[in-house]
């Protein structure tokens, strides 16, 4: 399966996630959206609109590997959650020194990308609802792991991963950490995220920032 772009993959994702929620559905009158800026809010956008709930982000950051940057050597998120992928670097030698140097940096980030999708607005509150988290794909898993680590301590009700697409490895970890776990397609041999769509432009902070002014916005 190939998506044409991040708006097609959401509303496909959409109307597979109407499907399997419905049972837990109709037991559920309070939930919220979060997607994983920036590649995965408009495909989040999508889910938001078609579920009729409202849409917030979750700040993650990927932990490259200097002079590597695409390879992750983990994630922080929103709310000081930090996951280390300890394989990666133990193979490749990494010392404490350049882990710490590359999280200070990517939290600066971080930091930044919350003052600006949120502004002064309070981050929507999670506990006893259900929770969706969106993604444009998922590779390593890294930053997925840290925002489920991060959202699971706010105590909501139902927690679900939905993904356009994911390696059958990643998901087969992850899944286990959720109350339910959606992706589309799990190709193999799976590659980069970006292999799976005709458009994968890069997602500007404009276009976040119009997705979470008007989740209805293509």
């Amino acid at each position: 399966m190939r998506f044409r772009n991040r708006v097609h993959a959401g509303e496909l994702l959409a109307e597979r996630l109407t499907q399997k929620l419905a049972d837990e559905w109709s037991e559920t009158t309070d939930g919220v959206v979060l997607g994983l800026p920036r590649g995965g809010v408009p495909v989040a956008a999508m889910v938001a609109r078609k579920l009729d709930l409202p849409l917030d982000v979750h700040l993650v950051r990927k932990l490259g590997v200097p002079g590597r940057e695409e390879y992750a050597m983990g994630a922080i998120s929103s709310g000081g959650i930090r996951i280390l992928n300890d394989d990666a670097i133990e193979k490749l030698g990494i010392n404490d020194a350049t882990i710490e140097n590359v999280t200070a940096r990517e939290r600066i980030e971080l930091e930044r990308r919350e003052r600006l999708f949120r502004g002064e607005k309070p981050p929507l509150q999670l506990d006893d609802r259900t929770v969706i988290i969106v993604d444009d794909g998922i590779a390593t898993g890294a930053s997925m792991e840290s925002a489920i680590e991060a959202i699971a301590a706010a105590s909501p009700s139902f927690l679900v991963v939905a993904v356009p697409v994911a390696p059958r490895s990643t998901v087969m970890r992850l899944a286990p950490t959720v109350d339910l776990f959606m992706t589309l397609t799990t190709p193999e041999p799976f590659g980069a995220v970006g292999m799976h769509y005709e458009d994968f432009a890069q997602t500007t902070d404009d276009e976040v920032q119009r997705f979470l002014d008007s989740p209805d916005d293509r």
